[in-house]
């Protein structure tokens, strides 16, 4: 039997303590920031509260380039957000409550919203470099599921959540008020820890990928799993393995993330503005 505490009742217990060190006593939205993404969050809005991630219940210290140890509360409006700078992956050995412990947290503060970005390799050789995309649906290539192993306790739903609608239509509506130009794709999440081979890519181009990274749909699970709804945006900071000339390289894909730093800050800012 796993000496692990149960999930639920630890984010809570982080939520707690969240909102004990913030001074804010619930929030409601969530911003969970992928790789490159985290400077987006010094100019969202008024920075109410930083708190170091690993000195929340639950949370340990994001240790990938381009990820933040920084949960930040901000105001923007009349709108409480919830800031992550950083998550943590399957590749670097966490188990999936894990991986999804940050957006359990966040919902058992009161955010009813969940965003959730990164960096991922396209697919469409019509987006370059730089593009927002967001999402529509999902594949989760993973072999991993935030609801497998013991049921859910009594007061939250059963495991067997529907997905039908993974990424909100009412939240991709609000994100093209924002920015017309967005097109949206179907976001393919496999383990990771290594870039895709050229082979892996067609394969996922015949089940319809368009997007292909290593975050992102362990955390829509869990979001949805709890009634909440979830916009999905990637960034396209490379060519998937085969679809252009360069070798794939993490520093590069950073780089790529900060060019693009202006644009996402605006779509970002224009979502929790109109929510």
């Amino acid at each position: 039997m796993s000496n692990a505490p149960e999930p639920f009742a630890l984010a809570g217990e982080a939520a707690a303590a969240l909102a004990e060190r913030t001074g804010v006593p619930s929030h409601d939205v969530v911003l969970v920031l992928g790789s490159g993404w985290a400077a987006t969050a010094d100019d969202l809005g008024e920075i109410v509260a930083d708190v170091p991630l690993d000195e929340l219940p639950g949370f340990p210290a994001p240790t990938v380039l381009g990820h933040r140890n920084s949960a930040l509360s901000v105001r923007v409006g009349d709108t409480n957000a919830l800031v992550l700078g950083g998550r943590v992956h399957l590749y670097e050995g966490h188990p999936a409550a894990t991986v999804v412990h940050g957006v359990r947290t966040a919902i058992a503060a009161g955010c009813g919203v969940v965003v959730l970005t990164n960096a991922a390799g396209g697919l469409n050789p019509d987006w370059l470099v730089g593009q927002p995309v967001l999402l529509s649906d999902q594949l989760n290539l993973t072999g991993a599921s935030p609801m497998a192993g013991p049921a859910p306790p009594s007061d939250r739903p059963i495991r067997f959540t529907d997905l039908t609608e993974a990424y909100s239509s009412r939240l991709r509506a609000i994100a093209l008020d924002v920015d017309p130009t967005l097109p949206e794709g179907v976001y393919a999440g496999l383990l990771g820890g290594a870039f895709e081979t050229p082979a892996e890519i067609r394969m996922m181009a015949g089940f319809g990928a368009d997007l292909v990274g290593m975050s992102t749909v362990l955390e829509t699970i869990a979001a949805r799993h709890l009634g909440v709804e979830v916009l999905g945006i990637s960034l396209v900071t490379n060519a998937a393995a085969g679809m252009g000339d360069a070798n794939l390289d993490h520093e590069e894909v950073l780089a790529a993330a900060a060019t693009a730093g202006p644009r996402m800050l605006a779509l970002l800012r224009g979502v929790l503005e109109l929510l």
